[in-house]
């Protein structure tokens, strides 16, 4: 979970994957200095993919954003110093519920979801509109089909690329998370109370997260006095953190945090 002797950094995973997704992405940050944890949520512990896809945990479609929060929470006050926190996706959006919370020294939220408050768009709405019209879905886990994976997740990468982290680290995900981020249930954060800084990023071939919501995430965030950025990358996916480009985005959010000092 962890490597190095240096200033603590998390990273969160979001939906549909498994911490494995980071495996590349932490390195950049190892060789900076980094002591880099990678928590994961709960019922994910010790599982492989294949073992969740097989049988996923009893009770996983309704995990809830806040025990997943609760969770990652109680991880970091066991770390020496406050972390640098870093979560993409739904972890995007639990770094700014643990910001909210008063955890942590700064964030990065790459491409996360909407913290209650936003409307997505109709590219984002029809993204998750499956799981959240299923009978009963606020309970069952939703999972993400390759045809899925590489039109809405990873569309901008190789197709060789598409389909090999599909089988290496693609899960079901929460469907009570889904309804939660549809209806702001749980998700809300209050920027005025932030007091560390933020960086948020988009990406414009993101078909699942658009640009617009990660500008409008922006938009609500820049409310707090604590310094509030925005970046955003040409010709990505949602899954910009491990496709072939991901060393741009860990170098820039290397960037920002030793221009931020933090």
């Amino acid at each position: 979970m962890s490597q190095g002797g240096g200033r603590s950094l998390v990273l969160i995973h979001g939906a549909w994957v498994t911490a494995q997704s980071w495996d590349t992405f932490r390195q950049p940050f190892e060789a900076a200095g980094y002591t880099v944890h990678t928590p994961t949520w709960p019922m994910l512990e010790g599982r492989s993919a294949r073992e969740l896809n097989e049988s996923p945990p009893s009770g996983f479609g309704a995990l809830t954003t806040g025990s997943i929060v609760d969770r990652l929470q109680a991880f970091i006050t066991t770390l020496p110093d406050a972390p640098l926190i870093v979560g993409h996706s739904f972890g995007g959006l639990f770094t700014q519920m643990l910001l909210d919370r008063g955890v942590g020294r700064a964030g990065v939220a790459i491409n996360p979801v909407p913290i209650g408050g936003i409307v997505p768009g109709p590219t984002s709405l029809t993204a998750v509109l499956p799981a959240v019209a299923r009978w009963n879905g606020w309970n069952r886990p939703y999972a993400m089909s390759r045809q899925v994976w590489s039109k809405r997740f990873a569309n901008t990468a190789p197709p060789v690329f598409q389909n090999s982290s599909y089988d290496t680290y693609v899960i079901p995900t929460s469907g009570r998370i889904l309804h939660q981020a549809a209806t702001w249930l749980g998700t809300v954060v209050r920027p005025a109370r932030r007091t560390v800084p933020l960086l948020i990023t988009g990406s414009e071939g993101d078909r699942l997260i658009t640009p617009y919501i990660s500008k409008a995430t922006f938009n609500l965030q820049r409310h707090s006095l604590a310094p509030t950025d925005f970046t955003q990358f040409a010709d990505r996916s949602h899954l910009l953190i491990a496709e072939p480009g991901w060393e741009e985005v860990a170098a820039r959010a290397i960037d920002w945090a030793a221009r931020r000092e933090v």
